[in-house]
């Protein structure tokens, strides 16, 4: 116990704002002023988990459909009827910040991308180009309309920014379904590792841009000293 108490000693002696009294209650080194007087937001957090959560969902799914679709499975409906609520719950998750009627606002132009890749999946598993053509046509439309409207509802989000992550979704998820139509499993696997890196990349940048045109709603809180 003595050397203990001397080793302490030393400690203090030699590492300045180390106190004896704070090694003494809580077995290790009294916090700093710095770090007393850190700061985070839970709120920002949240908001970027749920935004991962949200469009992970969206990836996820629309792999499970493209599966189930492509092998002619009977869970493909199943998959499409839980892959169109989340496009309900992305609407919902922004009608938190920018109000009812553009949630759904969102939600429509959302139900439309899966709504024209469904088209277009059928249209590449039938070997119809021509078809195949203008849904990929009418899919990147679709992705146009929603970076407009993401762009105007937030400065964050730069229009031609969010056009080419918009359309890197799309060459993606294409590249997905063409991977799997060929049987070529081991570039399935590594075209869905695009998509899910790629929608983490999107899903944090419009989590940041809330968070930036929002400030009053995620003040950092000072953090306290544990005992």
């Amino acid at each position: 116990m003595k050397r203990l108490r001397l080793f302490v000693a030393l400690v203090c002696l030699f590492i300045p704002g180390t106190s004896l009294t704070g090694v003494a209650q809580t077995g290790r080194a009294a916090p700093s002023a710095q770090a007393k007087t850190m700061a985070h937001s839970d709120a920002a957090a949240a908001l970027k988990q749920d935004m991962r959560k949200l469009w992970t969902d969206h990836v996820v799914w629309t792999r499970d459909y493209i599966i189930a679709a492509v092998g002619d499975q009977p869970d493909a409906q199943a998959a499409a009827t839980r892959l169109i609520r989340n496009q309900d719950d992305l609407g919902n998750a922004v009608a938190k910040y920018y109000g009812e009627p553009a949630g759904k606002q969102l939600t429509t132009l959302l139900k439309e991308h899966i709504t024209i890749a469904v088209d277009l999946i059928k249209a590449a598993k039938a070997g119809n180009k021509d078809a195949q053509k203008q849904a990929d046509d009418k899919w990147h439309q679709n992705a146009t309309q929603i970076a407009d409207f993401l762009s105007k509802a937030n400065p964050n989000w730069p229009r031609a920014t969010l056009v080419e992550m918009m359309n890197t979704h799309l060459s993606t998820t294409t590249a997905e379904v063409v991977a799997r139509l060929n049987k070529n499993w081991d570039e399935d696997a590594r075209a869905f590792d695009a998509v899910y890196d790629h929608i983490l990349k999107m899903s944090d940048a419009i989590a940041d841009g809330i968070v930036k045109q929002f400030p009053e709603k995620f003040k950092t809180v000072p953090m306290t000293a544990s005992r």
